[in-house]
């Protein structure tokens, strides 16, 4: 099967990273994890199942040494794939943005864009709804060929022209139901199955 990268972030959906990681391993692909510090607040790294790269693996000796491997570009160059779910609102932002100051987002920048990207946001209903997601996920279609999207469209709305425009991405559209938070509406991980289907 595939080398699939999956990429955690600090949504309370992160919870559900031994599960992804356990289905897709399950589907005979290899994996490896790279995990923001907010990520690892959500699981039990041991309970992963694979090889977890945290922003201290990043830089591990004393300092920098002219040979030393460089992980962020050693993960891209592993990886045939690149899933990261949850996506929270910061690193969409990230993402939309070009920021690498974590090892996550620097793997992001330096992908290669032949390799395909599975993106699965999950945030709050109105961290989903605000403005700025619209504007993020319209700049990450941009960047994968999406084309002239329509400004009138909303996020819902949004993520199947993604899907149907953009070569080499795929997005999971988060769901309706009640959040950790207690509010109820849109902004839900998708489950673990469509998601691992999607990779």
């Amino acid at each position: 099967m595939s080398n699939v990268l999956l990429g955690l972030t600090g949504s309370v959906a992160a919870v559900k990273a031994p599960e992804l990681a356990a289905a897709l391993l399950a589907k005979g692909h290899a994996v490896k994890a790279v995990a923001t510090d907010a990520a690892t607040y959500f699981f039990n790294p041991a309970a992963l199942g694979c090889e977890l790269v945290r922003d201290a693996d990043e830089w591990p000796g004393e300092r920098y040494e002219r040979g030393d491997a460089v992980k962020h570009i050693e993960l891209r160059k592993w990886a045939d794939l690149f899933l990261i779910a949850p996506l929270d609102a910061n690193t969409l932002a990230k993402l939309a943005l070009g920021l690498c100051d974590n090892a996550l987002t620097c793997v992001w920048r330096a992908w290669d864009p032949a390799k395909p990207v599975v993106l699965a946001p999950s945030m709050n209903t109105l961290m989903w709804e605000n403005s700025f997601t619209r504007r993020h996920l319209r700049s990450i279609a941009a960047d994968f060929g999406a084309g002239h999207i329509p400004g009138h469209l909303d996020q819902n709305q949004l993520v199947p022209v993604m899907n149907d425009r953009c070569k080499g991405l795929r997005v999971a559209a988060p769901v309706s139901k009640a959040l950790a938070c207690g509010d109820v509406g849109i902004g839900a991980m998708a489950d673990v199955a469509t998601i691992a289907g999607m990779v």
